[in-house]
């Protein structure tokens, strides 16, 4: 069976809201694997036939734990995933393109095949008080991250990528 792995980080909740909703639309298509980027390994990218990438944009960038992520599994996966469909959430407080190109560079390196382009929920946080505060993402917004899950879920269960 095809499996998903989504791997994600969140510092206030934003990015794992996205995850859980795009989670739980894949759960009805396919096998689904929800990891904190910080506990996710080489073997769990191997046992994966797809991927969605979730990440906070931090100082017009990837956060800090889901780059670290990255620089653990690239090189151990490097030849290891080429071809294999994966897409990426981005949750943030301005536009979130930078952070969604980093991972885009990194995918590109792995020889990964983009299913479809970023989603960046932009939370508009900009004082100090904003950027630190739990999120909460809009329903519209879950609802973009729950059909990317689905359309994910369904392309792997049918062998689409």
């Amino acid at each position: 069976m095809a499996q998903l792995l989504i791997v994600w980080h969140s510092r206030t909740g934003g990015t794992l809201q996205m995850a859980e909703a795009a989670a739980e639309a894949a759960r009805a298509e396919t096998e689904t694997i929800l990891k904190r980027a910080e506990d996710t390994t080489p073997f769990d990218m191997f046992a994966a036939s797809g991927f969605l990438f979730a990440a906070p944009e931090n100082l017009a960038g990837l956060s800090g734990e889901m780059k670290e992520f990255f620089d653990r599994c690239y090189y151990p996966m490097l030849g290891q995933v080429e071809g294999r469909p994966y897409a990426q959430m981005v949750c943030a407080g301005s536009d979130g393109e930078n952070a969604a190109r980093q991972i885009r560079r990194i995918a590109m390196g792995w020889r990964l095949k983009e299913a479809q382009p970023p989603i960046i929920i932009c939370t508009n946080a900009q004082t100090q008080e904003d950027i630190l505060a739990p999120k909460t993402i809009p329903e519209a917004g879950l609802t973009r991250c729950a059909n990317l899950g689905q359309a994910l879920g369904a392309g792997l269960a049918m062998g689409a990528f």
